[in-house]
């Protein structure tokens, strides 16, 4: 029934060859598989469950114990020949376990996989982190200090404030805190900074 047209033009269009329908279509499909004219509501392989729906479509097999894609076929090849090929891969020696360890994000309780499109480095401690912990506060960078000041200069900065935190509090009190009672201090408190 695959014929079709009016009365008037014979030529023109089609019936479509699913059982249930037989519309007249002017512009009909034709299935890559079965090679039957469909309308437009059943032109694809699973509303008129065409039986070649696998004819051309490609299929990656991939290592469960490497994550490695092994062969690349073509149609339905069954259970059987996909599980007699990752047996041949896995003989091969080419299956390495190791590979399949993909690196996560290194902030406590986040297992996110670090891919090339989600990662993100640290300017301040070049940690690689996911994007949800891409800014300093969000995965702790303040415990490392950054690479561009050295260790005497941040303990140099570190006293300088501690001295300062002190001299405000002895005057504030009216006693130096730095030092001890029984001590005399030669160099008068910093009288730069002052606490009212």
């Amino acid at each position: 029934m695959a014929s079709g047209g009016t009365e008037a033009f014979p030529e023109l269009g089609k019936h479509c060859q699913h059982q249930d329908c037989t519309l007249l279509d002017f512009l009909p499909f034709t299935c890559q598989g079965c090679k039957q004219v469909f309308c437009l509501e059943h032109r694809s392989y699973k509303s008129h469950t065409c039986p070649k729906s696998d004819h051309n479509s490609r299929k990656v097999i991939v290592c469960e114990t490497c994550s490695m894609s092994v062969e690349e076929t073509i149609g339905n090849i069954g259970q059987e020949k996909e599980a007699a090929i990752l047996k041949k891969h896995q003989k091969s020696g080419k299956c390495d376990p190791n590979k399949k360890k993909k690196p996560i994000c290194p902030v406590k309780c986040c297992k996110e996989i670090l891919t090339f499109s989600n990662t993100s480095t640290c300017k301040t401690c070049n940690i690689k982190v996911c994007l949800k912990h891409r800014f300093p506060a969000d995965h702790d960078c303040g415990r490392v200090i950054s690479p561009s000041l050295s260790s005497a200069a941040a303990a140099d900065a570190n006293g300088q404030w501690k001295n300062r935190f002190l001299a405000a509090l002895a005057s504030r009190n009216g006693q130096d805190c730095g030092k001890s009672k029984g001590h005399n201090s030669s160099s008068p408190s910093n009288p730069s900074v002052k606490a009212h």
